[in-house]
């Protein structure tokens, strides 16, 4: 039974996939804006299935999904190194992760839960999300989460209620699948779930002002067996550097966005 439902699971992620690669590629007005340079290449866990990821005062705070693997953890970013991680339990599979306010945020899929952890991991409380959890980033107000549809939700970080949502865009057609998130100089950059492309938005009007294509990264890799998609987007304020990494990638990278 095991193997016929992988077997399925697999033939439902190439139809989405294909999907996908048709919806926001076969028209030439889609074409991403940007291409990249690879500055750096660090080791990254290869057993690690990023979801979220968060670049803080020197430190990844990173969160990993799956039943009975998902995590939160501490990772030096030049070594790939777990400084310090603690579990979710079994019946939970965490999403995206966020810092502020000295907590740190972190999404679970389908539970409809979040949970809110010190600095140093230690369990602070939970709150509840009305939809599924796929993203997670803030702009310094508010949490910013994402669903896996067009769908922005904004949520107060004292109440934990949604207080208004933006529905992304692209001449006037939903762009949807938005998973991983990060907040760069007053723009939401969105990993496109099952695609190589970041989609940059404008959170004023959800629109989509440019696109990242990523293709050929994962060439890149120290290897290619047993890996995902491409999943985590971080970003260092003070020096402008942004990393991408993927789920199950072995790599973790610093990227420089190239006009195109």
């Amino acid at each position: 039974m095991r193997l016929r439902e992988a077997a399925i699971i697999a033939i439902i992620l190439a139809i989405l996939s294909i999907y996908a690669y048709q919806t926001y590629f076969t028209e030439p007005k889609l074409a991403p804006l940007y291409t990249y340079q690879v500055v750096n290449k660090y080791p990254h866990d290869p057993a690690a299935f990023t979801e979220g990821l968060v670049y803080h005062e020197g430190i990844f705070y990173e969160g990993t999904g799956l039943y009975g693997e998902s995590n939160l953890r501490i990772v030096e970013p030049s070594t790939g190194v777990i400084l310090d991680t603690i579990d979710l339990p079994g019946e939970y599979f965490g999403e995206g992760v966020t810092i502020l306010s000295d907590y740190v945020y972190q999404l679970t899929w389908r539970e409809h839960t979040g949970f809110i952890y010190d600095m140093d991991l230690n369990s602070f409380s939970t709150f509840t999300i009305q939809d599924e959890g796929w993203g997670l980033t803030q702009d310094g107000i508010n949490l910013i989460m994402s669903d896996g549809t067009s769908t922005i939700s904004y949520i107060d970080p004292v109440t934990l209620s949604v207080e208004h949502t933006i529905t992304v865009t692209y001449e006037g057609k939903e762009v949807k699948m938005l998973n991983e998130l990060e907040y760069i100089d007053g723009y939401i950059y969105a990993n496109v779930w099952l695609t190589d492309t970041i989609v940059i938005i404008d959170p004023a009007k959800g629109e989509v002002t440019s696109w990242i294509d990523l293709s050929g990264l994962a060439d890149e890799l120290d290897s290619k067996t047993g890996i995902d998609v491409l999943n985590g987007i971080a970003y260092d304020p003070e020096t402008g550097t942004i990393y991408v990494t993927g789920k199950l990638w072995p790599n973790l990278f610093e990227i420089r966005l190239v006009p195109k």
